[in-house]
């Protein structure tokens, strides 16, 4: 995904459930971050479901501002049990 610096817009990221999985009763996280390292905790923001997407929102006047670079997209998922899910989600460039 390629955004503008200037821009504040939601980060869309799609997630691949098992059938009969309800996401939107899970947690959700999501980082941006510019380094090849896993997110400290401080890097991760609450995100949201929209269907089968996380979203959270960048850009100018939010906790999530970005300047020209690229970034590693990661979730973070916190299904009933003992898993804690976190995973690399894709590559945002921001012009």
């Amino acid at each position: 995904m390629v955004i503008p610096a200037s821009s504040t817009e939601y980060l869309h990221v799609p997630v691949t459930a098992p059938t009969g999985t309800d996401l939107a009763g899970m947690p959700v996280r999501l980082a941006v971050v510019a380094h090849r390292a896993s997110p400290a905790d401080s890097e991760w923001r609450t995100a949201a479901w929209s269907g089968a997407n996380a979203r959270l929102l960048i850009g100018p006047d939010t906790d999530t501002v970005l300047v020209a670079g690229d970034y590693r997209v990661w979730i973070n998922i916190d299904p009933p049990g003992s898993e804690d899910i976190v995973r690399p989600a894709g590559i945002l460039t921001v012009t």
